[in-house]
C-alpha cells in the first residue's frame, strides 16, 4: 500500500472518529432499565442505581398527595421495563442520581405525572420537552387536579410584600380567615410549615426563592391556598 492511501486513510479513520464522538456528544443518550423499585413521586430504584424524573418536582414525605403521587408512579412502572432519555449536559444531581426523562410504551411518564397534578413543573434549564411539561401541568392547574385542588380556604390569603431580589428575601401575607395551618414552598424543595393567626403574617427567608424565576405555594391540609409563579 503506498504512502499516500495509507495516510488518506489515518485521515479518514480520524474523520470518522471526530464525526461519532460529536453525533455521540449531542444526541440523547437512552437506556432501557428495569424498575425495580419506586422511593417517591419522581425517583425510581434501579439495577443502575436511582433515577430522577427530570422536569417533576412531587411533593415530599408528609405532604399532601406525597402517598397518591408515590403510588400513581408505581402504578404505571414499577416491575417492568422502561426507556430513559437522558439529555442533561450532567447526567447525575447532587445526590448521585441519574436524571432522565422515562418512557414505558406509549406514556410520557414526566408529562403524566403533571398532568394528573402529583407535582409541579421543575427544571434545570429549558430544553425539548419544557413546553410540553407546561402545558401538562397547566392542565392540571385549569383542572384543579392533585396538587392543584382548591382548598376552602383559597383567596383567604393576600401578598402584601414578596421580596426575592435581595439576599434577604422576605414574605408579607394577610390572613382574611381564622387560624391556618399551612404550608409554604418554592418549585423546588424549599419548605416551610407555618401557622397564622387572623391578620398580618412575616417572615424573612435566604437563598430561597431564584430570581430568574420560581413559585410561590401556600397549601393548607385541604388544598390549595395561594400560588404565585413570576
Amino acid at each position: 500500500m503506498g504512502k499516500g492511501i495509507k495516510n488518506a486513510l489515518v485521515v479518514l479513520v480520524i474523520l470518522l472518529s471526530g464525526i461519532f464522538y460529536y453525533h455521540a456528544a449531542v444526541q440523547p443518550r437512552g437506556y432501557v432499565i428495569f424498575v425495580e423499585g419506586v422511593k417517591d413521586g419522581d425517583t425510581l430504584k434501579a439495577e443502575i442505581g436511582d433515577i430522577r424524573l427530570l422536569g417533576v418536582n412531587t411533593p415530599e414525605n408528609n405532604l399532601l398527595y406525597y402517598e397518591e403521587s408515590r403510588d400513581f408512579l408505581k402504578d404505571l412502572v414499577l416491575n417492568n421495563s422502561v426507556n430513559l432519555e437522558i439529555i442533561s449536559e450532567n447526567e447525575r444531581d447532587k445526590y448521585g442520581r441519574t436524571l432522565a426523562y422515562v418512557f414505558y410504551k406509549d406514556v410520557f411518564i414526566n408529562q403524566e405525572i403533571l398532568k394528573e397534578g402529583y407535582g409541579n413543573l421543575y427544571f434545570y434549564k429549558e430544553d425539548k420537552y419544557t413546553n410540553k411539561l407546561a402545558e401538562a401541568e397547566k392542565y392540571a392547574r385549569d383542572n384543579e387536579k392533585g396538587i392543584w385542588k382548591k382548598s376552602e380556604n383559597y383567596g383567604c390569603i393576600e401578598i402584601v410584600n414578596f421580596e426575592t431580589s435581595s439576599e434577604e428575601e422576605r414574605l408579607v401575607l394577610e390572613n382574611k380567615c381564622e387560624k391556618l395551618e399551612i404550608v409554604i414552598k418554592d418549585n423546588a424543595n424549599h419548605i416551610y410549615k407555618e401557622k397564622l393567626k387572623t391578620g398580618r403574617f412575616e417572615k424573612n427567608f435566604s437563598h430561597v426563592w431564584n430570581n430568574d424565576g420560581d413559585s410561590l405555594f401556600i397549601w393548607d391540609e385541604q388544598g390549595l391556598v395561594l400560588f404565585l409563579r413570576y
